[in-house]
C-alpha cells in the first residue's frame, strides 16, 4: 500500500527520494510527502496531488538534503488531507501548537497501529500535541518523549511499546545524518550505496533501482540504524544481527507503457508473454519445480512433502482469492486431495480445526499481502508446517517464510487490478494439482504430456482471445450507462464469473455481483431486468445444458445476456442474447481463457466512463496493512 524511501548521503537526495515514490506510484495512494535535514533544519513538504505536483513543489521551495524520507500515503486513520500526510513530525512537548516550532523527530510509518488510541490518550500529559488524525503521529512523539541522544535507542524503546503492523524511518534534529529503521508485519529493506558514500531503506526493492542493487531484507523485529559509511541491525532480542545481502535487480524498465494507454492494458496483452515465461523450463511435473525457494528443512522438500500431505489449505485475498477458487476444482478433480479455499483475512480469526498433514498454500502476487501473511503465520503457529506459496516475487516475504514456493514469471505488475499476476498464478496452480496428481499415482504419463501441451499452447490461444477486443468495446460502450450488472458461471468458471465482477466493479465503479448460475432462481433472479446486463461465461463443458437453462430464466424475465461462448455451443446471438466466440473449448485450462474478455469488458467499460483505470479509487496494490 503505502511507500518508504530514505536515504543518507553525499549528494543532495530529495530528487532520489522523488523518483523512489514515482517507481512505488504503481501501489495507489492519496497523499505524498518529502523531508529533509537541510541547513535551517528538519523540513517537509507534502501534498494530495500526485509525486509529479510534489517535485514540482520541491524545487519551488528549493528542498535539499544529504538526509531525508518520503512517504506516500493511503488513507487509513484520517481523510486524505495534508494535516494527515506523511511525513509526520513532533517538535518537542510544549503547549503550542505543533506547526508553529521547528520538528525535533521527522518521521514515515506504513501499517496500522493497534493501540494509537491508548498512546495517544498517554502523550498530551506530557505536553504534545495533536495536529493530526492519524495513528502515525502517536509514533513520532513516542519516540521524541523516549529520546535521550540516540535515536537508534529511542526507537528501540518506542517499538517495544507499539501493538500492531508498521515499517518506520525515523531522522532527529540533532543527528543530522542518521537514518533509523524498524519494522513488524509491514516490509522493509535496506539498500547500500557504492563506497559507503550513501545508504538506503524502502519499503520495496523497486523503489531503489537504478540507485543500488545490493538489498538486504530486514526481518520481523528488526531495527536498523543507517549511517554514512556504516550500518547495522539489531533484532527483535536486542542484539546485533547479519542480514544477508542480495543482488537484486528490480525492473524498472517495466514501468514504460509503449504503445499502450493504461499499464492494465498493456498488462493484459502481456499475458500470453507472461504465462510462456512463467512454463519456461517446464519440461515435466515434478515436485522439485515447487522448490524455487529451497526454504525448507533436509528430507522435507516437495516430493517428501506431496507424498505425506492428504490435504489442502489455500489462504489468499481479492484476485487471488478467486485463483485458489478455481484451483479447487483442478486440485480435487485431478489429484483426488481434499481442498479448502479460505478468505486470509477471516482465517486466523475464527476457530478452525488444524492438521499437521495439510499443505497451507498462500497465494499472492506481492508476497506482502499482510492478511495472507498473518493467516500464513497463524496455520504455521496451529502446527501446519507444510507450506507453499504461489507468488510473483522473489524476494518477498511470503516466499522467505514459506518451505516451498513456484515462482510465476509475471513481471512487474503496476496496475491495481490485477490481470497477469491471475492468469500466471492459475497456470502455477494448475501445475501444482498435477504435480500432486503425479506424486499421488493419478497421472499417467500420457495424461501428464497432454496436460503439458495444452499449456503450452496457452500463449497462442491467449494471442486468440486478446483479438476479440474490437467485440467487447462494442459491449463495453453499453455496459458503461449502467450502475449493476450480474455475472453467472457454473462449475470451474464460477470463480471466473466472480473475478469478472470484482474487476468491473475495481475500476468502472459499476456495482457488480456474481453467483453460480443454478442459484440464479433461489434469490438473484429477482434483481433481473432489462436495464441490469447479466453476463454468462458459457464453455462447452458439462454443464453447458444446464447452463442454457439458466440463460433461458433471464430471457422470460425481460433480462439482457452478454454470453462469452465457445464456438461449438451453439449459443447464438437474437433479441436480448449478446454473444462473443470463444476459441474452441480449451477442457480444464478453460478458465485462463475466459477471464481475458473479463478483464477487457472491464477496462473499456472504464475508459467509457472516464475513471482513473490504473489508479482506481479507494484502493491499492499490495496491501500491506491489515
Amino acid at each position: 500500500m503505502c511507500g518508504i524511501v530514505g536515504a543518507v548521503s553525499t549528494r543532495n537526495i530529495v530528487p532520489i527520494l522523488v523518483q523512489g515514490l514515482q517507481r512505488l506510484e504503481y501501489r495507489g495512494y492519496d497523499s505524498c510527502g518529502v523531508a529533509a535535514h537541510t541547513a535551517s533544519g528538519l523540513r517537509r513538504v507534502r501534498g494530495i496531488a500526485r509525486v509529479a505536483d510534489l517535485a514540482e513543489q520541491c524545487q519551488r521551495e528549493h528542498l535539499q538534503g544529504l538526509t531525508g524520507i518520503a512517504h506516500t500515503r493511503w488513507a487509513t486513520h484520517g481523510a486524505p488531507a495534508v494535516d494527515n500526510a506523511h511525513p509526520h513530525v513532533s517538535p518537542g512537548p510544549a503547549a503550542q501548537d505543533a506547526g508553529e516550532r521547528p520538528a525535533r523527530v521527522v518521521l514515515v510509518h506504513n501499517g496500522i497501529i493497534e493501540n494509537h488510541d491508548e498512546l495517544r490518550a498517554e502523550l498530551p500529559a506530557k505536553g504534545y500535541v495533536f495536529s493530526s488524525q492519524t495513528d502515525t503521529e502517536v509514533i513520532v512523539h513516542l519516540i521524541d518523549s523516549l529520546y535521550d541522544g540516540d535515536l537508534m535507542a529511542a526507537v528501540q524503546a518506542a517499538a517495544g511499546r507499539l501493538r500492531g503492523s508498521y515499517a518506520i524511518a525515523v531522522l532527529h534534529r540533532d543527528e543530522p545524518q542518521r537514518l533509523v529503521g524498524a519494522r513488524q508485519g509491514s516490509p522493509l529493506v535496506l539498500g547500500l550505496g557504492a563506497d559507503g558514500k550513501e545508504h538506503f531503506l524502502a519499503s520495496d526493492a523497486m523503489a531503489l533501482a537504478g540507485v543500488t542493487d545490493q538489498i538486504v531484507y530486514l526481518e520481523e523485529g528488526d531495527v536498523v540504524d543507517v549511517q554514512l559509511g556504516k550500518h547495522w541491525v539489531v533484532g527483535r532480542d536486542g542484539r546485533r544481527a547479519a542480514r544477508p545481502v542480495k543482488t537484486v535487480q528490480a525492473m524498472s524498465g517495466a514501468a514504460e507503457l509503449g504503445p499502450y494507454r493504461h499499464y492494465m492494458q498493456k498488462e493484459i496483452f502481456e499475458q500470453p508473454r507472461a504465462i510462456a515465461d512463467t512454463l519456461e523450463g517446464v519440461g515435466a511435473v515434478v515436485p522439485e519445480l515447487f522448490e524455487a525457494a529451497a526454504n525448507h528443512a533436509p528430507g522435507e522438500g516437495a516430493h517428501a512433502t506431496f507424498q505425506r500431505v492428504r490435504q489442502v489449505l489455500i489462504l489468499a485475498c481479492g484476485t487471488s482469492y478467486y485463483a485458489g477458487c478455481v484451483a479447487k476444482y483442478w486440485l480435487e478433480g485431478i489429484a483426488g486431495i481434499p481442498c479448502q479455499v479460505e478468505f486470509a483475512s477471516e482465517y486466523r480469526y475464527r476457530d478452525s480445526v488444524p492438521d499437521p498433514d495439510t499443505l497451507v498454500v498462500a497465494i499472492s502476487q506481492s508476497g506482502e499481502t499482510a492478511d495472507t501473511l498473518a493467516a500464513l503465520r497463524h496455520a504455521q503457529a496451529q502446527g501446519m508446517r507444510h507450506t507453499l506459496t504461489v507468488c510473483n516475487v522473489a524476494t518477498s516475504a511470503m516466499v522467505r517464510e514459506c518451505r516451498l514456493a513456484y515462482l510465476t514469471r509475471a513481471g512487474v505488475e503496476i496496475g491495481v487490478a490485477s490481470t497477469k499476476a491471475f492468469t500466471t498464478q492459475l497456470a502455477g496452480l494448475f501445475l501444482l494439482a498435477l504435480a500432486l496428481a503425479r506424486t499421488r499415482g493419478r497421472l499417467t504419463d500420457e495424461q501428464e504430456a497432454a496436460h503439458l501441451k495444452a499449456m503450452r499452447h496457452l500463449p497462442a490461444a491467449l494471442q486468440a482471445v486478446l483479438a476479440l477486443e474490437p467485440q467487447i468495446i462494442g459491449w463495453a460502450e453499453q455496459f458503461a450507462a449502467k450502475e449493476n450488472a450480474l455475472f453467472l458461471g457454473r462449475g470451474l468458471h464460477y470463480p471466473i464469473a466472480l473475478e469478472g465482477a470484482l474487476k468491473l466493479k475495481e475500476i468502472t465503479y459499476i456495482h457488480a455481483e456474481a453467483y453460480a448460475a443454478g442459484e440464479l432462481k433461489h434469490g438473484p433472479l429477482a434483481l433481473v431486468t432489462s436495464s441490469m446486463p447479466v453476463v454468462i461465461v458459457a464453455p462447452n463443458d458439462a454443464l453447458l445444458e444446464k447452463l442454457k437453462s439458466n440463460m433461458q430464466e433471464v430471457r422470460a424475465r425481460g433480462g439482457v445476456l452478454y454470453a462469452l461462448a465457445d464456438a461449438d455451443t451453439r449459443i447464438d446471438s437474437g433479441d436480448g442474447l449478446h454473444v462473443i466466440r470463444m476459441p474452441g473449448h480449451y477442457g480444464l485450462l478453460s478458465p485462463i481463457l475466459h477471464v481475458v474478455p473479463l478483464q477487457l469488458l472491464a477496462y473499456h467499460t472504464a475508459i467509457a466512463r472516464g475513471t482513473d483505470v490504473d489508479k482506481p479509487r479507494n484502493l491499492a496494490k499490495s496491501v500491506t496493512v491489515e
